[in-house]
């Protein structure tokens, strides 16, 4: 009943709006949120309908079937599992209401459009999920090289000719290890607050 309220207090309609910092205890997607690890919200746009949260782990997307329903479903995209691509924003022509932002997280679409009244805003956004997407890509070619590194390595010892002391067992131990960090550490960005922080001025 209270976020019913605050999102009537807000003036929200079907074109979104940007929601600021104050008042990101009063939507839906604040109650999803794993800030026992730290998670926090950056960015939020919200309509009668959908909210779009951006925290420095995710896009959290809590989805209404209408926006007389009171039906939500919620869906979380990881940065660390979701590529970022594709992002645009489409500018209001002279009588339009709204302003445009694009972009896929994997195989998903999002267009969401939003008040041209918030197109600075909006730009903080955009230039937060460009560089997503940029170390999200830089990552991808990390891991792609560490597999590569452990082809060549596997080789060597199908030569038998592996160097080093030690049996195999704790070689590839080592191996393994070292090959987990680089793919879910070294490779993995995971936490964007950095990212967020330098681009979002809201």
């Amino acid at each position: 009943m209270f976020k019913k309220l605050a999102a009537e207090a807000l003036g929200i309609s079907d074109i979104g709006v940007i929601i600021g910092p104050a008042d990101y205890n009063k939507v839906d997607a604040d109650d999803y949120l794993f800030s026992e690890d730290g998670e926090q919200i950056f960015f939020l746009i919200k309509s009668k309908k959908d909210e779009y949260c951006f925290t420095n782990l995710a896009l959290i997307h809590v989805d209404g079937d209408s926006a007389v329903s009171s039906k939500r479903t919620i869906k979380r995209y990881d940065y660390a599992a979701h590529q970022v691509s594709g992002v645009s924003i489409e500018t209001a022509g002279t009588l339009d209401m709204d302003i445009e932002l694009k972009f896929r997280m994997d195989t998903t679409a999002f267009s969401i459009d939003v008040k041209k009244t918030f197109i600075e805003q909006l730009k903080d956004i955009y230039k937060a999920l460009i560089t997503i997407g940029k170390q999200q890509h830089r990552d991808a070619v990390g891991r792609d090289n560490a597999l590569r590194t452990l082809d060549a390595t596997a080789s060597v010892h199908k030569l038998n000719i592996a160097p080093g002391a030690g049996g195999l067992v704790s070689q590839f131990e080592e191996l393994l290890g070292a090959l987990n960090k680089a793919m879910l550490e070294t490779h993995t960005k995971r936490d964007f607050s950095d990212v967020f922080t330098k681009y979002i001025h809201n």
